[in-house]
């Protein structure tokens, strides 16, 4: 528990390696974390310090050295293919820099795309995400008529609409100018704070890092 809120995620001794020109580089050396329900929580770290690593590893998209990674009650780290990609239609929220909205679907079925495949899909929680997010008026727009904020605000929504456990951001303000940036990560956090998932987000500014809950460095592989 933290202030009372329950757990959604705990990291224990990851570690994590890479080969470069021959030699073995190490990334992680022994990651600790947890996020509460509910809390929001900044990663920060030099560049190359292995925030993306790290996110990418409890999003099961890729596999750790050693550690564990558990979210609730299930030990990410010891997940098949097939069970990390359950994990992450059903449980996670994922936002990254590039939108990574379909061409193809209007803004109303990019928001509804994850919540439909996860057979999660829930009417009045599409339409206050619609409303909260300011896109009532975007509905039948495609992402390309979309300005760069407005196409991150869906990114959001639709990683919202299942109500995950865990919402992991990396970098999500890194396309957009600095007053949209303010706009678009009040209103995560005012939906973070609505759904009472867990928020991790990596990123490289101070400024946004202390408009969460709490702070962590990622320095020489570990938890500063």
């Amino acid at each position: 528990m933290i202030n009372g809120e329950s757990i959604v995620l705990t990291v224990n001794g990851l570690t994590k390696s890479y080969r470069a020109a021959g030699e073995e580089v190490a990334v992680l050396r022994g990651v600790n974390l947890s996020v509460a329900a509910g809390e929001s929580v900044a990663l920060t770290g030099e560049s190359g310090s292995g925030k993306s690593t790290l996110l990418h590893l409890i999003a099961g998209l890729d596999a750790a050295d050693g550690g564990a990674i558990r979210l609730d009650n299930a030990l990410v780290s010891e997940l098949t293919d097939a069970g990390r990609a359950e994990l992450r239609r059903d449980r996670l929220g994922l936002v990254f820099q590039q939108f990574n909205l379909i061409p193809s679907l209007t803004v109303e079925d990019n928001l509804a795309f994850q919540s439909r495949i996860a057979g999660r899909h829930d009417d009045a929680w599409h339409h206050e995400l619609v409303e909260r997010l300011g896109l009532k008026n975007f509905l039948k727009r495609y992402p390309e008529q979309l300005s760069g904020g407005q196409q991150q605000r869906v990114a959001i929504g639709r990683a919202l609409a299942t109500r995950p456990l865990l919402l992991l951001a990396d970098e999500p303000t890194g396309n957009l100018d600095e007053a949209t940036a303010d706009e678009v990560l009040a209103l995560a956090r005012d939906l973070v704070a609505r759904s009472g998932c867990g928020f991790l987000m990596v990123t490289h500014s101070a400024r946004l890092a202390a408009t969460l809950d709490r702070q962590v460095n990622l320095h020489a592989g570990v938890i500063a």
